[in-house]
């Protein structure tokens, strides 16, 4: 009876591997790609659109379920839609999220600060799974109804404490910036399959691009495939 109690214990944990590492991904992949194509839908309607009874007219989307796509070549060929916040109701969907609290993050738009974004390395869309294959002169995009914002990555933390919040100060001097700036940082879990400490990589904006009517990627993005 006692090893048979055992095969039991073990066939429920590899089922809660299963899940975890899997069908989370699974079911936060689908929401996000709902998600995403809601956002873009809004964007391919005009601005200022009456919608009225004109059911071709996508419906307005709040921005609070999407503000832009992150782009990061080294890491990922997904468009990894960005929301608010970094409760796990947001991040669980497959999205990234911007930090709310306890640091604000500033936006791509501001004149200056740090963009900070977080999401899941493993399960629940894992976006950043791949975070350690950027390497520091690798491009980060984000992109925008209207802007493409091109950062680059300068720096990267490869282990902090998950309490260590200067890593998202308006300027982040663990990253070696001395000066007000327009910064992003991506963060995540690290070890792999742990949540004991943060993974940390900072960018730098270097351009901005207008979005044209074909929504053609800038230069890094092409050259990558994307």
């Amino acid at each position: 009876m006692f090893g048979e109690l055992l095969i039991t214990a073990g066939i429920v944990l590899g089922l809660f591997v299963v899940y975890s590492l899997w069908w989370t991904n699974v079911v936060a992949n689908r929401e996000t790609a709902r998600d995403s194509d809601a956002v873009r839908e809004s964007w391919a309607a005009p601005e200022n659109a009456d919608d009225g009874d004109d059911a071709t007219v996508p419906p307005a989307f709040d921005p609070e379920d999407g503000i832009g796509f992150l782009h990061v070549p080294a890491m990922s060929d997904d468009d990894i839609l960005v929301k608010e916040g970094i409760d796990l109701d947001v991040l669980n969907t497959g999205a990234a999220g911007y930090y709310d609290k306890p640091v604000e993050s500033a936006m791509p738009w501001d004149e200056e600060g740090n963009f900070s974004l977080a999401a899941h390395r493993d399960g629940h869309g894992a976006k950043f799974h791949d975070i350690d294959d950027i390497e520091e002169g690798d491009p980060i995009v984000f992109e925008t109804r209207n802007t493409w914002y091109i950062y680059r990555a300068f720096a990267i933390l490869p282990e902090t404490s998950k309490y260590d919040t200067s890593v998202l100060d308006p300027i982040p001097e663990e990253s070696g910036a001395t000066e007000a700036g327009r910064y992003i940082t991506l963060t995540t879990c690290t070890p792999v399959f742990t949540s004991r400490h943060r993974y940390v990589v900072w960018g730098e904006l270097e351009r901005t691009e207008p979005v044209d009517e074909q929504r053609t990627p800038p230069r890094e993005l092409r050259e990558a495939g994307h």
